[in-house]
Order: structure tokens, then sequence, then C-alpha cells
């Protein structure tokens, strides 16, 4: 989904929402959200890692209701705008299977200062798992799999 933001102060800002099964790039999410006039990007990337709990995870699996997926992440994007001045947001997640080291989530926006930027990324990785209908499931080297909640989820206690 690739939409510019309606009503924003900023003229010509734009929110690129991929939620995709390909292997993600820091590169196109800084292209997408660099612009002349703004002196920050701040950047966020939540990476599988090879443990959890004492256990050995193998890969990690996604699953999402992409439709209503994109809907909520666009309404992250127009709440970021309404709380901070910043200019363009990426936000790419990935589907399906997710090796050690890959990037699950990546996150970039851009504002003319750092302080606005960095707030709104946080929020933003916040919210996602807060509010986001994608699910994960961590597959451990010995064959056992498990769905997580994340616990900024309503619903996960």
């Amino acid at each position: 989904m690739d939409s510019s933001a309606s009503g924003m102060a900023c003229k010509g800002c734009q929110n690129v929402i991929k939620i995709i099964p390909d292997v993600l790039k820091f590169e196109d999410a800084y292209n997408i959200v660099g612009s002349p006039s703004c002196g920050a990007i701040s950047l966020f990337a939540g990476t599988t890692r090879d443990h959890f709990e004492g256990k050995k995870v193998a890969r990690l699996e996604y699953e999402a209701y992409v439709p209503m997926a994109e809907k909520e992440i666009e309404n992250i994007c127009t709440d970021i705008r309404s709380k901070w001045q910043v200019e363009h947001i990426a936000v790419f997640h990935r589907l399906g299977l997710v090796k050690i080291g890959e990037a699950s989530v990546i996150i970039a926006i851009s504002s003319n200062h750092r302080k606005e930027s960095l707030e709104a990324v946080q929020y933003c990785i916040d919210k996602l798992k807060e509010m986001v209908p994608i699910w994960k499931k961590e597959v451990y080297e010995d064959g056992n799999s498990d769905w997580k909640a994340n616990i900024e989820c309503d619903w996960s206690t």
C-alpha cells in the first residue's frame, strides 16, 4: 500500500506500507523516507534472534490478514502525524518464513529534527505490536513450535 497522507501539514508526505513475503531491505525504507528537507531519518529493524526463554529458535513464521493489517498500520501513521511533525513513513513487515538474523519488521520515519522521528518510530513499533493482526510462530531447533502473543496486546493476558 502506497498512499499519500491526506489532510497533513506536509504537502507530498507519504506513508508506504508493505506486508510481503520477500526479504526486507533497509535501503528501500531509507530511500523512501529520505528528503532534502529533513535532517533526520530514524530506522528500527526487528530481527529474528536464535533463542527465546532458553529455547534455540530455528526460524520464525508470520501470518497476517493483510487488508486489515494495512488499514491498522495506516491508522498508526495517521496517529503519528497527529502527534509529531514527520515527513515520510515506511513500515515493512515480513510474512512467511524468516530466518535467524533477517528482519521481520522495518520502520523508517523522516523529520526535520531527530526527536520527532525517534519518538515516532518508538510509538510506531509499540502500536504495531499492540494493534496489528500479524501473528508470529516460533519454530525451535527440536521441531516444536509456539504461536507467540505480543505482551502489548490486550488479548495476551
